[in-house]
């Protein structure tokens, strides 16, 4: 069964006027991983539970990069939505998702940019209802500008995260190594609400499917047995 980001991504292709080209886009990729068939991941998918959930709020073409995180989080986390952002129409079943009491949503985005009352930095029980994350799925410039235009999201806690580590992210360029991919920054929201194990399976898949996409552009074989792998599959 397909997730929210891969029908994201099937709606954002349909209505396309051209194909979205990525690089190596000769190559024919795993339609469920999304990378080369030869450095496939589908058997190495987390099977893990999580009280959370996430909101991923993705910019125009976000859904149809390969090297997107946001798709690792809807393989890892169970309650994953995906809405593509505009800043002049949205999803009607998005607020009513922010909206529905069995949920407590907290939008993630520095507290350097928000009044400091909205500021949150940790995630309380709330009886009743689970935490929602809403991440802002696009290139830091992209989030800032969805961030400011979207008022929808203005009575939302800020949750304020102060990662200890930089990224490891390689698979894009950022002028700033603190600046988190969306998994890294899910796995921060997910260790937060107390679903430890579901954090460690989404880093552990995130250093695998980056060590995958790497070596498939190289391109080099994987060793499925060195230590980012044993550590998979202590989540499979």
């Amino acid at each position: 069964m397909s997730h929210a980001v891969a029908r994201l991504r099937d709606a954002r292709i349909a209505r396309s006027v051209k194909p979205f080209l990525a690089r190596g886009s000769r190559s024919l990729r795993c339609p469920a991983c999304r990378l080369v068939e030869s450095h496939c991941l589908c058997a190495w998918k987390p099977r893990v539970a999580a009280q959370s959930a996430m909101c991923l709020l993705m910019h125009d073409v976000e859904a149809l990069k390969p090297s997107n995180t946001g798709w690792l989080i809807a393989d890892v986390v169970a309650d994953t939505s995906a809405f593509g952002w505009s800043r002049v129409a949205v999803d009607a079943a998005l607020p009513a998702l922010l909206n529905d009491p069995q949920w407590q949503p907290y939008l993630v985005f520095p507290g350097e940019y928000v009044a400091p009352e909205r500021v949150v930095s940790e995630v309380r029980p709330t009886p009743g209802k689970r935490p929602l994350f809403v991440l802002l799925d696009a290139t830091w410039t992209e989030a800032r500008k969805m961030f400011r235009k979207s008022p929808y999201l203005d009575s939302l806690p800020v949750l304020s995260l102060q990662p200890e580590q930089l990224s490891r992210y390689r698979l894009r360029r950022s002028t700033r190594g603190d600046h988190l991919c969306t998994a890294e920054v899910a796995a921060l929201c997910l260790e937060l609400a107390g679903d430890q194990r579901a954090a460690d399976g989404l880093n552990a898949y995130l250093d695998v499917f980056s060590q995958h996409y790497l070596a498939a552009k190289a391109p080099r074989a994987v060793d499925l047995s060195d230590a980012l792998h044993q550590h998979l599959r202590l989540f499979l």
